[in-house]
């Protein structure tokens, strides 16, 4: 955590200038050491689930007499068939491998530890047992004998399901997995419900394989029309915001005068030539024109009331895009942002799936009701799950909030820094400093408090997908309203945590004094913050519209010429899902970025005024817009520093420095 600096006091800090960046403190220690406990908690689950076998049992697999394969092991107490040398029998073969049990996520068969799986199929017991006799791999049942497989009755019991599918061992996981996916039908049809035929399926993915080459293009050609289009907004800004904004308003306009020319020609026209059956449907058609061209109406006034109010507040958006693109110009690394959150995710997400597979196979050896063996956990234990499902969600936000912290505090560093050739050689990784050192507690807690607002939504979730068809209309009501009302609120959390880690690495301040902080300047400043995430969200929605557009168009070109293939729908669905994340990755960062420079500039205006000793940090672009509002308010009679009284920033702010 390195070495901290003791906060200056209030009284000190109200005596002197204001001055950001100036004080370091260490912040929200007892929630680091709360988080760190909590990781010591995940790694002691991973390390129990390896110490009591877990982990040879998933790599190595196990029968279903709780013999794990490849190795000698001990008796089972009243478990029969237990304790067997399985030291050249390394792979688990199923004997009814297609028969699946979705509900509880397993194949419903009796497993056995082989020698070889069977790389051809075998139609008949006669090829089951000239296969144990040729490969010395016996896929009947331990107390069945090769000899006895086309003589005994118990046969068609004790061996594997005529016809046995080819299969091959899946790397790592000595598993006999049916080479043909055909056998998984039913499992494909409950994930892809539009596939009715596996021949379908077969296409689909032959499709994918073969355009291999030209969906890692397509996905690279994304990559590329992100980055442009990043340099593009900063000097088309101003532009794009206009036409935007006049298009939405001459699009409703045009909407609604439609709708009520429609309405009027329909009223117009004679009843006596429509038959009787059909009268009232005319009828109906033209009350409902008439409700949407009202509705219309409403809208376009609603609309066109918001943009005059707004007019003047679009410039300010308009300069800090044009700003922002400076940004990444300063800070190019910030480009390269998304990359590392996305590794770290990835990383996270692979060891926590690995805990948990590990989890599936931990835990005392239980007789089931066939008289297999299941391994489970019994006593305070069996809650492991619960404590691993939440870490999924608490690790995982913190190191999204360390995104957000890192950006913050390199823009921060970036604004405050009134000569930029005096920048730090590296702001990113400057950032990544003082995160490690001061912050790591103000992440952990603003993560947590979105856990907090996750997990009931997810259990809500849950018990809405347990119950589908089975509550009233009134239960199915509540418990979407709550599902609703908690996704607005970890919405609104995410907005108010971001903008806290900025006051964070402005100020040094704690989280809950950071979020106060953040909201206070945020409600003063409700009708600009209005028009930042209304107009800004939108020209970056409508930017990742155009790169899936465009990567989409571009993929359709190259598919159709080449001709190998017939169906276009799943290498295009990659292609565009692909595009429209690797969009919002790289927008997503623009428009945090923006949101930072927004909180930076209200600050700015509260402690400093361009006189001799309070000159501004910000940029030129932003005084140009402080220089105008000055003028429009001097000629309206009003004086005063721009918008002196919609812009409050931060009260607590000096006290806090």
């Amino acid at each position: 955590m390195g070495c901290c600096n003791s906060a200056s006091s209030a009284a000190q800090s109200s005596k002197r200038e204001w001055k950001p960046l100036e004080d370091r403190s260490c912040t929200d220690i007892p929630w680091l050491l709360l988080f760190i406990l909590f990781c010591i908690g995940m790694g002691f689950i991973c390390g129990f689930s390896v110490a009591t076998g877990a982990a040879a049992r998933l790599v190595s697999g196990y029968d279903s007499y709780g013999n794990i394969c490849g190795q000698k092991n001990a008796k089972l107490e009243a478990i029969p068939n237990s304790g067997m040398d399985h030291t050249h029998r390394k792979y688990v073969f199923f004997l009814d491998p297609c028969n699946l049990d979705l509900i509880n996520r397993k194949i419903k068969s009796v497993a056995l530890c082989v020698a070889a799986c069977p790389r051809q199929e075998l139609k008949t017991l006669s090829d089951v047992q000239k296969f144990a006799e040729i490969n010395g791999s016996a896929l009947c049942s331990y107390n069945l004998k090769p000899s006895e497989y086309t003589t005994s009755s118990k046969a068609s019991v004790l061996c594997p399901k005529l016809p046995v599918p080819a299969s091959a061992p899946i790397p790592f996981f000595h598993r006999c997995a049916p080479v043909n996916i055909s056998c998984y039908a039913k499992f494909a049809e409950a994930l892809i419900t539009f596939v009715s035929d596996n021949s379908v399926l077969h296409r689909l993915i032959s499709g994918v394989m073969t355009s291999k080459e030209i969906i890692l293009g397509l996905c690279l050609l994304s990559l590329v029309l992100s980055m442009i289009l990043m340099v593009i907004i900063r000097y088309i800004s101003r532009i794009l915001v206009w036409i935007l904004t006049i298009l939405l308003i001459l699009g409703s306009l045009g909407g609604t005068g439609v709708l009520w020319w429609l309405y009027a020609k329909q009223r117009k026209s004679p009843k006596e030539t429509v038959i009787p059956e059909q009268l009232q449907v005319a009828e109906d058609n033209l009350r409902a024109l008439l409700i949407y061209a009202i509705s219309a109406t409403v809208f376009t006034v609603i609309l066109f009331l918001i943009m005059l109010v707004m007019r003047k507040r679009v410039a300010l958006t308009i300069a800090l895009f044009h700003v922002a693109g400076k940004v990444f110009i300063h800070l190019p690394l910030l480009v390269f942002q998304p990359f590392w959150t996305f590794l770290a995710l990835v990383l996270f997400w692979v060891y926590w799936i690995m805990t948990l597979l590990f989890l599936g196979t931990t835990g005392s050896a239980v007789k089931n009701d066939q008289g297999f063996v299941e391994f489970k956990v019994s006593g305070p234990l069996q809650y492991m799950w619960w404590y691993h499902v939440v870490g999924l969600i608490w690790i995982s936000e913190f190191i999204l909030a360390c995104q957000q912290m890192t950006v913050a505090g390199a823009v921060v560093t970036y604004y405050f820094t009134r000569d930029k050739r005096n920048l730090p050689f590296t702001p990113i990784l400057a950032s990544v400093n003082r995160l490690i050192r001061y912050h790591l507690g103000t992440v952990a807690k603003g993560s947590f408090i979105i856990t907090l607002v996750k997990i009931p939504r997810m259990i809500l979730m849950y018990i809405h997908s347990q119950l589908k068809g089975k509550e009233n209309a009134c239960a199915r009501c509540v418990l979407k309203s709550c599902i609703c009302c908690l996704w607005c609120l970890e919405k609104c959390l995410n907005y108010l945590n971001q903008n806290a880690y900025t006051a964070t690495a402005i100020n040094s301040t704690n989280f809950c004094t950071s979020a106060k902080d953040a909201f206070v300047i945020l409600v003063e400043n409700a009708l600009r913050v209005a028009a930042i995430n209304t107009v800004g969200d939108f020209m970056l929605f409508l930017g990742k519209v155009l790169i899936v557009c465009s990567t989409g168009l571009a993929g359709i070109m190259l598919l159709n010429y080449q001709q190998d293939y017939t169906v276009w729908v799943l290498p295009l669905i990659i292609v565009c899902l692909f595009a429209f994340l690797v969009a919002h990755c790289f927008l997503s960062i623009y428009e945090m970025v923006v949101d930072v420079l927004f909180l930076c500039f209200a600050i700015d205006t509260k402690y400093n005024d361009g006189s001799p000793g309070r000159e501004f940090y910000m940029d030129k672009v932003l005084m140009e817009f402080v220089e105008n509002s000055r003028k429009a308010m001097k000629e309206a009679g009003k004086g005063g520093v721009a918008d002196a009284r919609e812009l409050k920033p931060m009260a607590s702010g000096a006290s806090s420095a």
